[in-house]
């Protein structure tokens, strides 16, 4: 008889609820906004924040088997879906977005994924855009299971950011905590690089709370991507949201001086390490919104802290 598979959510020993605490800033409290940090970055060492929640759905549906994944050269998904095959035991395959990378030394977070045994793909960027399509995806799958040594059919894929109706459901449970806190969150924001994290952050929350989600990166298509993931996750429309994309700082991984200023300002005030790419993004969008008068006073504003700065 075969053993049970292992639930992820007990073989990664996440903590959770994660806190939630309260901070005092005036940036905010002139405006009468009361910040509160829900420090989802403390969930898993290796699997912080969204990654562990919309993560372990998808690795009970693996049940083991390859995993299939997309990313780029400094995903922050594709170095959790590693970590997790590490201390799961099960093979991950990681297609990479730029061709051009192939024949260059790994840069550390992709050193770190291959440290942790996922195979490596690189793909030009024409294919990378087209992996939804049927013919690519399985052209990627059939090189996925040649590098892992395992059938395609015994493949799982996982799209890129980790975001599908598996992980946006997953995320509900964080929308969920912050309803059920006696803080009273009556706001919740989250940075946003595939819509899974806010879909289900704002079904989660339920109603007379809003979710907002912080674009990290260009281009104006999140609001899509989170309306078809709610479809896909909860049948249609979940929970009051909205989109701020006026602070992408240029794009993914992309910073300027006034962020890099104000979130070292930050780090100084609170003794909270800020992470660059999404975290300091979402905190400079919410100072700057409560400073033009976007929340009521009284509001009590949870920041999710999705993930910490990488280790020097």
């Amino acid at each position: 008889m075969d053993s049970p598979t292992p639930d992820p959510a007990d073989a990664l020993r996440p903590r959770l609820p994660s806190p939630l605490r309260r901070v005092a800033d005036e940036r905010f409290e002139r405006h009468g906004v009361r910040l509160l940090l829900k420090r989802d970055d403390l969930i898993h060492p290796d699997l912080p924040g969204n990654k562990w929640r919309k993560l372990a759905p998808n690795l009970r549906a693996a049940r083991g088997r390859t995993v299939l994944t997309f990313g780029g050269a400094y995903s922050n998904h594709l170095r959790a879906t590693a970590a997790a095959g590490r201390l799961l035991g099960f093979p991950t395959v990681g297609v990479v977005r730029g061709d051009e990378l192939a024949d260059r030394p790994l840069n550390p977070s992709l050193s770190r994924c291959a440290a942790d045994g996922m195979r490596l793909l690189f793909a030009d960027r024409t294919s990378y855009r087209a992996k939804h399509e049927p013919a690519v995806l399985a052209r990627f799958t059939a090189d996925a299971g040649a590098a892992a040594g395992t059938d395609p059919q015994d493949v799982y894929v996982v799209p890129e950011g980790g975001s599908n109706a598996l992980a946006a459901r997953g995320c509900a449970e964080l929308g969920a905590e912050l309803r059920d806190d006696p803080e009273g969150v009556s706001a919740a924001a989250v940075a946003c690089g595939t819509g899974g994290t806010l879909a289900g952050l704002a079904a989660g929350l339920g109603p007379g709370r809003r979710a907002l989600g912080v674009a990290v990166l260009r281009g104006g298509f999140l609001g899509g991507e989170v309306r078809g993931l709610q479809r896909a996750a909860f049948g249609g429309p979940a929970g009051d949201w909205s989109l701020e994309e006026r602070f992408h700082f240029g794009g993914y991984a992309r910073a300027t001086p006034a962020l890099d200023a104000f979130a070292a300002d930050f780090e100084d005030r609170h003794g909270l390490p800020v992470e660059r790419l999404y975290v300091a993004k979402l905190l400079y969008a919410l100072s700057t919104l409560a400073a033009e008068g976007a929340f009521p006073r009284g509001t009590a504003l949870a920041a999710v802290i999705t993930g910490r700065p990488d280790a020097p």
